[in-house]
C-alpha cells in the first residue's frame, strides 16, 4: 500500500499539490502543518527520478473514502504498519513521521532506504 500523493500540476505550489492529492485520494480536506522531509534518492521511484515532499497534515473532518486512483483510503494504527510492504519508500516516510510525532520537530538527514 502507499501514501496519498501525487505530481505537482504546472502553476501549483507543493502545499497546493499536497492538499488537492490528500482530496483526490482520500476525500479528506486537510490543513498542512509541517514539512516532515525531502525524498530525493534516485531510484526512489520505479518510473524515474522524482523528488517527494512529504508534509505533516490534519485532517479537517470526515472519514477517508477511497477515489482516483486510490481504490481503498482508511486510517491506521502506525504501530501496526508492515512498512517493507509499503510502495517505494513510503516505509522510510513512515519511520520518520514516528520520530516527528516523538520529538515534535522536522529534520533533516540523508533521506535513503536503509
Amino acid at each position: 500500500w502507499a501514501l496519498p500523493g501525487g505530481f505537482v500540476e504546472y502553476g501549483e505550489t507543493v502545499e497546493q499539490a499536497a492538499a488537492r492529492e490528500a482530496f483526490e485520494e482520500t476525500s479528506m480536506r486537510v490543513e498542512l502543518e509541517a514539512i516532515l522531509g525531502v525524498y530525493s534518492a534516485p531510484d526512489r521511484d520505479p518510473r524515474g527520478h522524482v523528488i517527494t515532499t512529504a508534509f505533516v497534515a490534519r485532517p479537517l473532518g470526515g472519514e477517508p473514502r477511497g477515489r482516483d486512483d486510490a481504490e481503498i483510503a482508511s486510517w491506521v494504527n502506525l504501530e501496526s504498519i508492515g512498512t517493507d510492504d509499503m510502495a517505494f519508500d513510503h516505509g522510510l516516510i513512515v519511520g520518520d513521521l514516528k520520530m516527528w510525532l516523538e520529538q515534535n520537530s522536522t529534520f533533516w538527514s540523508t533521506k535513503t532506504r536503509q
